[in-house]
């Protein structure tokens, strides 16, 4: 079987590759370019260079394509819209439906291939010709929830070598084969971003507007950048610690008005924070849309967070209201809410428009 594996220049993907090469299928190595530098930080052509010792090392051949105005034009111009609403967008889970999954996947079949795989730490399932997704038994670095908009043909064609791995197990293969990746760092944050400066960088797009910090009494406290800069509960960057008259601990943020470019702040006690549930958009089902209308599950509304359980209220085929069992801190609007079942088996997940009080 012909498959053609996205690989990255980290350690993750080298293994996966190597597996399938092990396993006898006729492997391919596929390199994206996703990002056309400014300044002149791109590690493309380092991570390149990682791709090509790895692919040599273990004999599979390999290609790079550039999918930079792919990803701008399906990504980037989002991940913009989000922030002039003044949201918190994600856009390592658009990515995955529109570039790794997208462009990668028909150029995939282009070079003849029956599948294509990725390192990343997931699960599919195939029941009754229908494609579950689910948690990686290494629930540490689980990557389900960023894969939660892929549709069924998407998921049809791709295969996760590392669904039964774990890290360290992974590292131990790639340092038995001496991968140049072996001892690679994880690669952390927005993919185009990377280690830069946020602030610097999304200036370069998005013109700075800054503006009051207000606390919930109303007395100015202190200025902001630009709305854009902050998020839900923030408590660093803020710059206002210092202030005469504030009872010594941090301040955080608690909203954002847009229209009259404020920054909402309050300090010591959070409480304004929490909610008692959400409302979220764009839904995508796995493998569809359930026939039940109001049912409970569990959910995470960051990454790094367990499992939460709450009610699902199915409002039409793409939105939906979630109700939590137990207060939530910091329900961030543009983050995805992604549904789980108690067997780890993802349902699904959406945009969160906005949080509400009962």
């Amino acid at each position: 079987m012909r498959i053609v594996v996205g690989i990255s220049g980290g350690v993750d993907s080298s293994v996966a590759a190597y597996l399938l090469k092990k396993q006898g299928h006729d492997v391919i190595g596929l390199f994206m370019i996703n990002w056309k530098e400014k300044d002149g930080t791109c590690t493309a052509e380092d991570d390149f260079e990682d791709v090509k010792r790895v692919c040599n090392k273990i004999g599979i051949p390999y290609f790079s394509v550039n999918y930079s105005k792919e990803y701008y034009d399906r990504v980037f111009e989002y991940f913009l819209d989000e922030y002039k609403k003044g949201r918190t967008p994600n856009p390592d889970v658009l990515c995955n439906r529109e570039v790794k999954f997208g462009p990668f996947l028909e150029q995939a079949k282009k070079l003849g291939a029956d599948l294509i795989a990725t390192g990343h730490y997931a699960k599919k399932i195939e029941k009754d010709g229908k494609y579950y997704l689910a948690k990686a038994d290494d629930l540490n670095k689980d990557q389900s929830y960023f894969l939660n908009q892929l549709s069924q043909e998407q998921l049809r064609s791709v295969v996760f070598p590392l669904e039964n791995m774990d890290k360290p197990k992974v590292r131990e293969i790639a340092r038995e084969l001496e991968l140049s990746t072996a001892d690679k760092k994880d690669s952390t944050g927005i993919c185009f971003i990377g280690e830069r400066n946020f602030k610097k960088f999304l200036k370069e797009y998005l013109p700075a507007k800054p503006g009051k910090i207000l606390d919930l009494d109303g007395n100015e406290v202190g200025e902001h950048d630009g709305l854009m800069y902050y998020t839900l509960g923030q408590r660093r960057g803020l710059n206002i610690g210092g202030r005469k008259g504030g009872n010594g601990e941090r301040w955080f943020v608690i909203s954002k008005d847009l229209e009259n470019n404020i920054l909402y702040v309050s300090q010591g006690e959070d409480k304004l924070l929490y909610s008692d549930g959400l409302y979220a958009s764009g839904m995508n089902w796995i493998p569809e849309i359930p026939d039940e209308k109001e049912f409970d599950c569990f959910a995470k509304f960051r990454y790094r967070q367990p499992d939460q359980k709450v009610r699902v209220t199915i409002l039409n085929d793409k939105d939906i209201r979630v109700d939590f069992y137990e207060r939530q801190r910091a329900i961030t609007p543009g983050q995805f809410v992604v549904l789980y079942n108690e067997s780890g088996i993802c349902l699904g997940g959406g945009t969160i428009d906005k949080s509400f009080d009962n």
